[in-house]
């Protein structure tokens, strides 16, 4: 059984989280028919980022078998034939074919626009996996539309609308996610003396300026998000000072990153570092005040 849900990445699924933004920001995580239609959008994303890895992992066979990391994973190892991989990536298009089917009244006036966005994605990530991944920064921008596309998904799923300044902070955030993770690759490359194509393009004085940018670039999206006008009219005004958490929490990270030089993907460093889950905490409850109990 661990070998299919390795197969399928589901520890990956944390990301796909990102379509319940629209419902969170909007203060209306308590309201049920939304929450469902939010789900509901969670498992279809899901579902089509495992088919994507399935792809992505049939595709990099030999190149993954090479790997010292990469070559555990189940198609790479044997433990999962190509035959069974490709039934099992036939189940789950069939699933999402027929769930995004099935959810023509559920979904109503934005079923286009939600599949518009799941078709979307998936070609894109297609065009990813056979090419652009090996393509300097447009790989790393690839990574960030698709987090943006979840939360575009999210909003057409619960009819939400979302603020232009939330869709700029996803794509930045991402791109720092993105850029972080590159250069923990270059710095393992240099150690190890190993690099792969996907790393052509890019080295660790390039990265550093790069997620420095973004960075900057995240904290000022979320600021101008939270001095928007329909953000200070929904939530109290003071939700602007949750900004300190935020702007703690990435100099936190490019500390780390920077002066300590951890060559870990930001996520790991998150999972890792406890100042960084204290000011997470710490923001999220103090913008849960503004949001469900500004009064």
């Amino acid at each position: 059984m661990m070998k299919y849900l390795k197969l399928l990445r589901v520890e990956q699924w944390v990301k796909n989280l990102f379509v319940f933004a629209p419902l969170f920001f909007s203060g209306n995580i308590t309201h049920y028919d939304l929450l469902v239609k939010s789900v509901f959008a969670f498992i279809i994303f899901s579902l089509v980022a495992s088919s994507i890895y399935i792809i992505n992992d049939y595709s990099d066979i030999a190149s993954d078998r090479k790997h010292p990391e990469k070559k555990n994973r189940p198609l790479a190892s044997g433990a999962i034939s190509k035959q069974t991989a490709r039934i099992i990536l036939a189940i789950l298009l069939l699933i999402i074919g027929g769930l995004i089917f099935l959810s023509q009244d559920f979904l109503s006036k934005n079923l286009w626009k939600f599949a518009s966005i799941i078709g979307f994605y998936f070609i894109m990530n297609l065009a990813y996996t056979f090419k652009l991944k090996h393509v300097a920064i447009v790989d790393v921008m690839i990574i960030s539309t698709g987090f943006v596309l979840r939360v575009l998904a999210g909003g057409y799923a619960t009819g939400i609308l979302i603020s232009q300044w939330a869709i700029l902070l996803t794509f930045v955030l991402a791109l720092v996610l993105a850029i972080g993770k590159r250069r923990g690759e270059l710095i393992n490359a240099q150690i190890s003396g190993k690099t792969r194509k996907a790393l052509d393009g890019y080295n660790v004085q390039f990265a550093d300026i790069a997620l420095s940018i973004s960075c900057a670039l995240a904290i000022v999206c979320y600021l101008m998000f939270t001095l928007s006008p329909e953000v200070q009219q929904r939530f109290h005004p003071r939700v602007f000072y949750t900004v300190i958490f935020v702007v703690f929490a990435f100099l936190r990270y490019l500390q780390q990153t920077l002066v300590y030089n951890r060559t870990e993907s930001p996520t790991k460093i998150i999972y890792k570092d406890r100042y960084i889950q204290v000011t997470l905490v710490l923001w999220l409850a103090a913008f849960l005040l503004q949001i469900y109990f500004k009064k």
